[in-house]
């Protein structure tokens, strides 16, 4: 479990102390582990310390959920509707929240969908949030003249690809997507980047920190 987020020696416990907690939680072991007993002992704090941020555990898990909305999803809306010239360029501007979990947490986006698998609230949801995603992708093809219904199955074949990448866990290098990233736009729009977007994408790939990223 990853704790690194928390204060040295738990001098004050705040709500994004405990909301992080439950996060590491839900990745490592599911929903059922989201429990204020263990959280409180991890944390060192007692019962009265979750009270004051919220009221119960289900109100946990809800502000846990609407933390992976805003999160998630708002960074990819936002990058889907940057103003660029080329579909290329806007495709990657979307790939800038696959190769960055400060912009988009795949952990988490796994683990919600897990939980969704058994809690039909939950579950609807997701397909709620998914249903955001793909009209902000959708959007954005239309906006570099894609067509009905062409612009939807490219939105979904970009988003759908992404997806199950990060749930089947399949981990390259950052160099290595890099090097694919043409190949892929290609597929995804039918056109190619120019060499100035392809050397902007580089760039943002060269503050990302090292370690290995979902294709």
């Amino acid at each position: 479990m990853k704790t690194s987020h928390l204060r040295a020696g738990n001098i004050k416990v705040t709500r994004e102390d405990w909301l992080w907690l439950a996060r590491d939680l839900l990745i490592d072991q599911g929903v059922e582990a989201v429990r204020i007993l263990s959280l409180g002992q991890t944390l060192g704090v007692s019962r009265s310390s979750f009270y004051w941020y919220f009221k119960s555990r289900q109100d946990l898990l809800d502000q846990l959920l609407e933390s992976w909305r805003a999160h998630n999803t708002r960074h990819l809306v936002t990058h889907a509707e940057r103003a660029v010239p080329t579909i290329a360029a806007a495709v990657l501007a979307v790939w800038e929240c696959w190769m960055d979990p400060r912009l988009f947490d795949p952990k988490l986006d796994f683990a919600i969908r897990a939980w969704a698998r058994r809690v039909p609230e939950i579950r609807q949801i997701v397909e709620e949030t998914d249903a955001v995603r793909l009209s902000a992708l959708v959007a954005m093809y239309r906006r570099h003249g894609y067509a009905e219904p062409e612009a939807t199955v490219r939105a979904r074949v970009l988003y759908l690809t992404q997806i199950a990448y990060f749930s089947l866990e399949i981990s390259e290098t950052i160099e290595a997507r890099f090097q694919q990233a043409q190949a892929y736009i290609l597929t995804f729009t039918g056109q190619e980047a120019s060499a100035e977007e392809l050397a902007a994408f580089g760039r943002f790939i060269e503050t990302l920190p090292r370690q290995d990223a979902a294709a």
